[in-house]
């Protein structure tokens, strides 16, 4: 869960003695008192600061005052300040520019990732490099943690990682002291996603697109994820799920011409509106859909689609990568693309091949290791996806190897069943809810 805390490059590593600074740090906090207050507006640090300082602190308690005024919708209740201190096995996980993260199993069962600030991280010494304020700059990095506990409590939705609790201490000191207690997940690594099968990877960007939908209508207003990289984003019960919200901006860009208002990326340019309350018009959802084309649908769409649905695959990516398609229209997009793979519609006018096959109701063969395809949901053998056994028997004559196929009794999250192709015909076992089906080729001068 590198992933989680918005964190730090791959290829980072930490010194044994800065590894085990932030272990006795994160043990520290489950042994401190720590207070069960609530972080919607937190008192000023004292004074005197430098000037530059207090103006950043003031901004960030602006942010946190104007998000706890909006009131309402919030998540109540959860995990305290007691529950982390009953907590166990706290082991780091990873490390980001601001905070740090760690597992720790909870006294009453499961476990959590605990979120809290990185003493030592690139923005803390940045802060006092410009300052020389150590605690100061540590108050300015917590601000930044209780903006996304406050974040997290506001926004409730299946693509969003869940708060569980938080332990927020501010008890009088220069320095106040967040850990925030979050859902569960494994980093999400793109070299093993294009070797899923494509059904899994559109699941991924289906469920993005239906996050991103909802961060264009939130409750807050239109969000932008300001650090949009996959690393940002767990997998929790393979479900894809962002874990970074502290850079999250729930403001649209103010402007005073259309020209304030250009969304620029590394290839590529957008020119925008700007509306007449002084915002540029959709930057945010504009700035997410792209960013979300470039990370994910590119990778992630095109590889091993079924062909009848690439040109419907190929319109998507074609619309988000010139922004020609708002939010609205992507999800429609893929909400069209999802109805055809799941109702089967996208096999119309195939020549029908079963006829070709003999049917032994029944039977099932017998488990084992068989040739591989890919991409396959074993590794032990070639399992794929279909809709019908019509669709397996087209398979399965693609396929030099493949002489026999059964319609297993496993689904995938659409509800299709999982076929298994197989290269010989071996032994066949009694199963009254199977069905296997053998070329007649390959059956012909054996006995059945």
């Amino acid at each position: 869960m590198a992933a989680a805390a918005g964190l730090a490059r791959r290829g980072a590593r930490l010194s044994a003695v800065a590894l085990l600074a932030l272990l006795l740090a994160l043990l520290a906090l489950l042994a401190g008192r720590g207070g069960e207050g609530q972080p919607g507006s937190p008192p000023p640090p004292p004074l005197p600061l430098p000037p530059g300082l207090r103006e950043e602190l003031r901004q960030r308690r602006r942010d946190l005052r104007r998000l706890a005024a909006g009131g309402g919708g919030e998540a109540t209740g959860g995990l305290g300040c007691g529950d982390l201190r009953l907590a166990t096995g706290v082991s780091l996980l990873g490390w980001g520019f601001t905070k740090v993260v760690a597992r720790a199993a909870l006294a009453g069962g499961g476990a959590v990732a605990l979120k809290s600030v990185h003493g030592s991280g690139r923005e803390v010494r940045q802060c006092v490099e410009r300052y020389r304020e150590p605690a100061g700059c540590r108050r300015l990095a917590a601000y930044k943690l209780l903006k996304e506990v406050r974040l997290l409590q506001r926004l409730q939705h299946p693509g969003i990682v869940q708060l569980h609790g938080q332990c927020y201490d501010n008890s009088g000191d220069a320095e106040i002291r967040v850990t925030a207690m979050l859902e569960l997940g494994s980093p999400l690594e793109m070299i093993q996603l294009l070797q899923t099968p494509w059904e899994e990877r559109f699941k991924i960007c289906l469920s993005l697109v239906k996050l991103l939908f909802y961060l264009a209508h939130s409750p807050l207003g239109s969000i932008a994820l300001l650090d949009f990289q996959p690393r940002q984003f767990v997998m929790v019960d393979g479900n894809l799920k962002v874990t970074d919200m502290d850079d999250a901006s729930t403001e649209e860009l103010s402007c005073k011409e259309d020209n304030d208002c250009t969304l620029d990326f590394p290839t590529k340019s957008f020119p925008l509106q700007c509306s007449a309350v002084g915002k540029c018009k959709g930057i945010n959802e504009k700035k997410n859909l792209f960013n979300a084309y470039r990370y994910f649908f590119t990778y992630l769409l095109p590889h091993s689609a079924p062909p009848a649905l690439r040109p419907f695959l190929s319109d998507i990516l074609n619309a988000t990568g010139d922004l020609r398609y708002g939010i609205n229209e992507t999800l429609k997009a893929f909400e069209k693309v999802l109805h055809l793979y799941k109702s089967g519609l996208y096999l119309q006018k195939r020549p029908l091949l079963l006829k070709d096959y003999i049917s032994l109701k029944g039977f099932r063969t017998v488990e084992g290791e068989d040739y591989k395809c890919w991409p396959s949901y074993s590794h032990l053998g070639c399992l794929l996806s279909v809709h019908s056994a019509e669709e397996a028997a087209a398979i399965c004559n693609s396929q030099s190897q493949c002489q026999s196929f059964i319609i297993t009794q496993q689904r995938t999250w659409t509800g299709r069943p999982l076929a298994s192709f197989q290269s010989s015909l071996t032994d066949l076992i009694p199963d009254a809810n199977a069905i296997v089906y053998i070329k007649r080729s390959a059956s012909s001068g054996k006995r059945l």
